[in-house]
């Protein structure tokens, strides 16, 4: 048995999030604890909220909102989504309401400072006399000094993608209210970066193993790496240590520095609800413990480059991640996903009138793995309709409902003379099955779907062959022999669904007469003709009913209005 430490990009407690974050850093991250977990691993899945940095406490402000209200109300709205598309964490924290995470943050600082790795400046930094406040980069504006490109942030220009120095952007502006800021003179701790990457970081890069979309992109961003500040003038946040800041009052850490360390104290704050305080250092300081970071495209720079850094700069013993499966971005009809812009999914209508286990599987099956990919309402009608309606749900109605109907609602017997040849045509000969589990485990989401469906395929294509129904008066007992067959098969079938829609799969599980959980028999892998058959002769069946619901025309076409109309 293996150990993981699965780890989720913390959301931003500053609004609400979308379809685009979901199929990011969550759902896949999901579907990839839930397969482990079947197959015996060890696993523990982190997340939480990020509620520090400028954002927060200039949408609070505008809200008439104090701070920590603000991050809760957002919290909460996060989580409700989470738990309406069945993602389910160890432990959903928050960085301003972890009880360890002041002290972890601040720790990091200190041990940084004690070897050396922190440089204090004073610099010239913007400030918007309009709104009184220090600018954080992200709500500075202006033309790229690299690309001339407007529309540049003050942390990165979105069309280049290079980091900028805020103070080298041609005609700045404050994002908040517009008006022109000044420079002012400010003292700030920097990571030295270069440092870092110097005695170990590079190395530990190259001979790393990414993804390749996330490859391409880090060493890009190595061959010139400057030195990260990583505090920030500001009321709302963590303090910089007392002892270390001296007279220099009012100083927080940066959000982008104290959020990825969330990862820890809330694997903290989990070990104690456990019981185990300690427990922690099992996922974070053992080195067979495997930490995988699940996140989004505009992650990669904080999760393969900062926070690995940050790790390992400690010197505390703490891992290092194993994988960082980033994902690229995700759009909506040909566009991005805008709230501010209403170019979204509204989710409280979304979830009165659509199965959120249909959009688990159709997120998944059109995640951003490699490429940008886009929710479109007509795929996920064919995707509703065709490959969950119509291959898997249509496998189960026929074979349920026809052994309902015609043999009292109890599974048929299997006569020993038919096994092995049935077993020789469902398992060989009517297509290829496919193991999900591998593809899950490559972060290969999108093929894992592809396989499961393909799976019911072969089941789809076995009962056309056989024809129970014309057997049923021909050779009964054949008949029975088949449809036992298929029952044995939609076992299997129940539990290869069971990480992609868990509910769905349960509900198959039970329509089987089955009274436990599905997940308790653990992962199926592949059938093997001489071990396959596990349900008990004589079985009553549950209630047989239809699992997916078809979408129909008119209801995308009133999505699609209401999206062109910004809903």
């Amino acid at each position: 048995m293996s150990r993981y430490l699965v780890t989720s990009a913390l959301p931003y407690a500053n609004g609400p999030i979308h379809f685009g974050h979901v199929v990011g850093a969550y759902l896949p991250a999901d579907v990839y604890v839930r397969t482990l977990r079947l197959m015996g691993e060890d696993v523990r899945f982190i997340c939480g909220s990020d509620e520090h940095g400028v954002a927060i406490t200039i949408g609070a402000e505008a809200c008439g909102q104090d701070y920590a209200e603000y991050v809760a109300h957002w919290h909460d709205e996060i989580a409700d989504l989470f738990t309406r598309l069945g993602i389910e964490f160890d432990i959903f924290s928050g960085t301003s309401t972890c009880p360890d995470h002041a002290q972890t943050a601040q720790d990091f600082f200190r041990q940084l400072d004690a070897g050396g790795y922190l440089e204090r400046r004073s610099t010239e930094q913007l400030y918007c006399d309009a709104c009184e406040r220090f600018l954080a980069d992200r709500y500075v504006a202006g033309t790229c000094p690299d690309c001339s490109a407007p529309g540049a942030r003050g942390d990165e220009c979105p069309a280049c993608g290079n980091w900028i120095d805020a103070l080298k952007l041609g005609d700045p502006l404050c994002m908040v209210c517009s008006a022109t800021p000044n420079k002012r003179t400010t003292t700030h701790w920097y990571l030295d970066m270069p440092r870092i990457r110097d005695e170990y970081l590079g190395q530990w890069i190259d001979e790393h193993e990414w993804k390749p979309n996330v490859a391409a992109f880090i060493r890009n961003m190595m061959k010139d790496v400057p030195l990260r500040p990583i505090t920030r003038d500001l009321a709302w946040g963590i303090p910089v240590p007392e002892e270390l800041a001296g007279d220099e009052a009012g100083k927080v850490l940066y959000v982008w520095f104290d959020a990825p360390i969330g990862y820890i104290s809330m694997t903290k704050e989990w070990a104690r609800r456990e019981g185990t305080p300690d427990a922690w250092r099992d996922y974070w300081m053992d080195p067979d413990c495997r930490l995988v970071n699940f996140i989004g495209k505009d992650n990669i720079p904080h999760h393969c480059l900062l926070f690995p850094a940050m790790l390992h700069a400690t010197n505390a013993g703490y891992n290092l991640p194993w994988q960082v499966p980033a994902n690229e971005f995700y759009n909506l009809e040909g566009g991005k996903f805008s709230t501010s812009e209403q170019r979204t999914i509204p989710l409280k209508r979304f979830f009165e009138t659509y199965d959120p286990e249909v959009a688990r599987f159709y997120l998944l099956s059109s995640a951003p793995e490699t490429a940008d990919s886009e929710w479109r309402w007509d795929e996920f009608q064919r995707c509703a309709n065709t490959s969950l309606a119509g291959t898997i749900g249509n496998l189960v109605t026929r074979v349920l409902r026809f052994i309902d109907k015609h043999f009292a609602g109890t599974l048929p017997p299997m006569a020993a003379e038919h096994s092995s040849e049935l077993d020789t045509l469902m398992l060989t000969e009517c297509g290829a099955i496919k193991d999900p589990a591998i593809s899950i485990q490559a972060f290969r989401f999108r093929r894992a779907a592809e396989e499961l469906v393909a799976n019911a395929t072969v089941a789809n294509v076995f009962i056309d062959r056989t024809a129970p129904w014309a057997l049923r008066k021909s050779d009964p007992e054949r008949c029975a022999s088949v449809l036992r067959t298929c029952c044995e098969y939609l076992a299997w079938m129940a539990r290869w669904m069971s990480p992609f829609m868990p509910g769905k799969a349960q509900a198959l599980w039970t329509m089987l007469g089955q009274a436990n959980a599905v997940t308790d028999d653990g992962w199926p892998g592949l059938p093997a003709a001489s071990s396959w058959r596990q349900l008990s002769d004589g079985q009553a069946l549950g209630e047989v009913a239809g699992l997916f619901a078809r979408i129909d025309d008119a209801a995308v076409t009133t999505e699609c209005e209401a999206l062109t109309k910004g809903n």
